[in-house]
């Protein structure tokens, strides 16, 4: 069964952006150390737009093959004229807003958002689903996450969007990997205790 991974930034308070959802500061902590590290180790997760760059271009998944992300997330793309922000992976778009999916390749859901993600669970599949955010969908989401792989830059919000939008509930996992870089910033992935 494919493992649904939320695999996010955020502060160390806990926020993934400003009160608008912006995080931006995070970007100054991409120095050569850390790009290398997450260019190796999850290279599907650099939009399309940037792979060139990159120097990803043809480089094979290693995690995912599908991305999922909220409308907010997602919006971001489509205010720049993208319409498939990572078009070499299945993406899954929750909204409620658009009817008409822009792109063949962006599978639109406006209903059980739940129900959707356990059937991509049960595919067969070496790779997993990357929850790319934001944190209403990853609030609706929280009982489907089975692992963590969360990117904690050096930096204090003090509010802002948290992680998980959601009524509050205690869910365990277990801490499996932490790395820690030069630049402060700290990865660490965590495992659903089920």
């Amino acid at each position: 069964m494919r493992k649904l991974t939320y695999y996010v930034a955020c502060s160390l308070d806990g926020f993934i952006g400003d009160p608008h959802g912006d995080a931006t500061s995070m970007f100054a902590f991409a120095d050569e150390e850390y790009v290398a590290f997450m260019h190796a180790e999850f290279p599907e997760t650099v939009p399309t737009a940037f792979r060139e760059a990159a120097g990803l271009v043809g480089v094979p998944a290693r995690r995912f093959d599908t991305v999922v992300q909220g409308m907010g997330s997602y919006r971001l793309a489509l205010d720049t004229g993208v319409t498939s922000p990572y078009a070499h992976l299945r993406e899954i778009v929750a909204t409620r807003s658009l009817t008409e999916s822009p792109d063949p390749n962006v599978e639109l859901v406006s209903g059980d958002l739940a129900a959707r993600i356990r059937e991509l669970k049960a595919e067969d599949g070496p790779l997993d689903i990357w929850l790319c955010g934001g944190a209403e969908i990853a609030g609706q989401l929280a009982d489907e996450v089975d692992e963590l792989i969360i990117k904690s830059y050096p930096q204090v919000y003090g509010s802002g969007m948290p992680m998980f939008a959601a009524d509050f509930t205690t869910r365990d996992f277990t801490l499996d990997v932490v790395r820690v870089f030069g630049n402060g910033v700290v990865v660490r992935t965590y495992t659903r205790k089920r």
